[in-house]
């Protein structure tokens, strides 16, 4: 049976439209996860204009949204009208009003379909009311179960490119005998007044208002009142628009008419539009008003902007919360998923490209929407000039291309290769060394205007940086793991009559390498094992380790205590300022025992042949590389048949705000249920439940050995 087309969000509409009037919310979202996405795609709409949804329409899943935690999270997040700029400011940004919200998660057994997010004015109560949330719950039930319904039957429901407006109703309880009667009672009332949708375009206006705003009613009518009166194009009264939009209470400003009419604007907003009252005022003090006397003088020539990117203010969300992100990278991938992701949203654009000079030719490090012909031609390609990115990156010059003529005129064929109808394309300059370009593309012409260019090259900026602290990152990282792979052991020796496995797991991304190392050496009598730990997570504690690893390896046969005295005098030598825990362990084959010594470092466990676990209070010594004369106290202990001693890195335990003991019980509690197992299932298992496996900060080796059975 051939693939049915998916559904589009209006199967949803009536369900969302449903609880959003009886939860008493004015409006909100619907957000959907199609799969293998990793943001949110706003799919409906209701309260507000789809210009101001612009930094809500995309939502990454690792931002620092309500929305994206309530999705990661699989749980409700209720926020009062003042508790948002506090929690969770990067989302605040676009919208810094008092309002209540509550985002609830699509859910149904293990599948996260998206998110219901519904607001209420900001003289909401700050506590949730209970009735309310449990329409809402209703509701995000009953949606859940209808985008579970339309998954099942093949036709599963996905987000437009846009979101779909869903309007709220309202009674039309007047005829239009009565209509008139109400614009007649408007003219009679002292002062002006204007209608507005819940775009903020004039819907109505009464004579006393156009004249008061020194223009005609026929100029009003449609338009945006700061874009139709230059004299309100400053954002701050925009602003007082949102203001009410978002938090539906009534708000107000004052305003110089040129050259000298003072007015006041008072805003009543309702679930259709806003009500706006036009009065003459006194002209405030001159303190009252920040920057009043510069507004007197440049008020005449304000002249309304026709060029921006689309929502000012949301545009400012954009860069503040890309600059959270990206400054919390740390590899090139991480800037690689952020650009594919977050950024091509941000600036709604249906292709990018990602691309950084090395040496002599450019590297695509990542990209989305181009064709194979298009990356075909860029990656590998020298920098010279005969590719748009080339020349971007030669000539460090934004390079904007309205439509396929003007690409092709500047290089031929580019707009079919890379069926896109408009790029623009931004250098990376950081310490004014070109560090690449980023390349935005659309598949129909698109105007780039001033707005637009402006953010393109603020985001070019916060890349550039971003990418060339990721790039020396990976450069260290790189040399870092490279020098202690080459300092551990790469296979350990195979000694008859004993089972070895040992571990190392490096610290997860975003902390630099350690100097956790481990051995086993091959004795006349016996073997011996060592593992330890230098303190730092850099070159030198990498190097270092291979110094402490090499000391230790020279001296093996003698007793512990010696070993660990000798390599603490090399180390008090060096004087490298680090200090280094370690744990040395003799076995004796012929003796059945076992003789450790300690600088420091995290007990053994001994496992005996019964299966019971001790933690081994070995007594302690000094790290090494503090005390030149430092002493240290050998403890010996059985070692039978069938009997296993773990040494470990503090890793493998250490847990931030756990105590120690309870993690050590808790190792000895995996190892004991591990027992009758393979010494490599045991370490496998081990590495698998230990602290961080997922988001360490700390490396973790570990080294089991096992007498074997005497029938063995």
């Amino acid at each position: 049976m051939p693939d049915l087309p998916a559904r589009g969000p209006e199967v949803l509409v009536p369900l969302f439209d449903q609880v959003v009037e009886e939860s008493g919310a004015h409006g909100g979202l619907l957000l959907l996860l199609p799969p293998g996405e990793p943001m949110l795609f706003a799919a409906l709409l209701s309260g507000f204009p789809a210009k101001y949804a612009g930094p809500w329409t995309r939502i990454w899943l690792q931002s620092n949204f309500a929305i994206a935690r309530s999705a990661r999270e699989r749980r409700q997040i209720w926020m009062g009208p003042n508790e948002r700029a506090l929690l969770y400011p990067e989302s605040a940004v676009a919208a810094p009003y008092p309002y209540a919200v509550v985002d609830t998660p699509l859910v149904t057994g293990d599948t996260l379909w998206g998110v219901l997010n519904l607001l209420w004015p900001g003289s909401h109560p700050s506590e949730p009311v209970p009735e309310e949330l449990k329409v809402v719950d209703a509701g995000a039930h009953r949606l859940s179960e209808l985008l579970n319904r339309c998954a099942e039957d093949g036709r599963p429901v996905r987000p437009h490119r846009r979101p779909l407006i869903v309007p709220r109703q309202e009674a039309n309880r007047y005829r239009a005998d009565e209509a008139r009667a109400g614009a007649q009672f408007a003219e009679r009332l002292p002062g002006g007044g204007l209608g507005m949708n819940l775009e903020g375009e004039v819907t109505f206006v009464t004579a006393t208002a156009a004249e008061l705003l020194g223009t005609s009613t026929s100029d009003l009518i449609g338009a945006l009142p700061w874009v139709a009166l230059p004299w309100l194009g400053d954002l701050m009264y925009e602003d007082s628009y949102r203001r009410a939009l978002f938090t539906r209470l009534p708000t107000s400003f004052t305003a110089l008419r040129p050259p000298d009419v003072w007015l006041s604007f008072r805003l009543f907003p309702g679930a259709s539009g806003i009500s706006v009252r036009v009065q003459r005022t006194a002209a405030p003090a001159e303190n009252a008003i920040p920057g009043i006397a510069a507004r007197r003088a440049e008020a005449a020539a304000l002249t309304p902007s026709t060029d921006e990117a689309p929502t000012r203010v949301g545009s400012l969300y954009h860069l503040m919360q890309l600059a959270t992100v990206l400054s919390e990278a740390v590899e090139v991938q991480d800037i690689v998923k952020i650009v594919c992701s977050p950024v091509m949203s941000a600036f709604d654009a249906e292709g990018i490209a990602l691309l950084t000079v090395d040496g002599a030719r450019l590297r695509l490090l990542g990209h989305r929407g181009l064709t194979e012909e298009a990356t075909r031609m860029i990656d590998g390609r020298l920098v010279d000039t005969t590719t748009p990115a080339a020349r971007c990156i030669l000539e460090q010059e934004a390079l904007f291309f309205s439509s396929p003529q003007e690409m092709d005129h500047a290089f031929a064929g580019w707009s079919d290769r890379s069926r896109l109808s408009a790029f623009a394309l931004m250098p990376l300059t950081a310490l004014g060394r070109p560090v690449g370009c980023v390349a935005f593309g659309y598949r129909e012409p698109h105007r780039f205007g001033s707005g637009y260019r402006t953010l393109f090259t603020s985001l070019s900026g916060l890349l550039a940086q971003a990418l060339d602290r990721a790039q020396l990152y990976d450069t260290q990282h790189q040399l870092a793991r490279r020098l202690q792979d080459l300092l551990l052991p790469t296979a350990l020796p195979e000694i008859p009559g004993l089972q070895v496995a040992a571990r190392y797991r490096p610290a997860t991304r975003g902390v630099e390498i350690g100097g956790d190392f481990y051995d086993l050496i091959r004795l006349d009598s016996g073997c011996a094992a060592a593992i330890g730990d230098v303190q730092g997570h850099n070159v030198t504690a990498a190097a270092l380790m291979g110094q402490v690893r090499t000391a230790v390896h020279a001296t093996a046969g003698a007793r512990p205590d010696e070993v660990l005295t000798r390599a603490n005098k090399l180390l008090t030598d060096l004087d490298a300022g680090l200090f280094t825990s370690c744990l040395y362990a003799h076995v004796d084959f012929a003796a059945h025992r076992a003789v450790l010594a300690t600088a420091g470092h995290p007990p053994p466990l001994l496992l005996d042949p019964e299966g019971q676990v001790t933690i081994l209070d070995v007594p302690p010594g000094p790290l090494l590389g503090i005390e030149p004369g430092a002493l240290y106290t050998p403890m010996e202990i059985p070692l039978p048949p069938g009997s296993a001693l773990l040494l470990y890195t503090d890793g493998l335990v250490e847990t931030p705000g756990t105590d120690i003991d309870v993690s050590l019980a808790e190792l000895a509690d995996h190892l004991q249920r591990a027992a009758g197992s393979p010494p490599d299932a045991i370490a496998d298992g081990l590495l698998g439940q230990a602290p961080g496996s997922t988001a360490g900060t700390d490396d973790v080796a570990l080294i089991l050995i096992r007498r074997e059975d005497d029938h063995h």
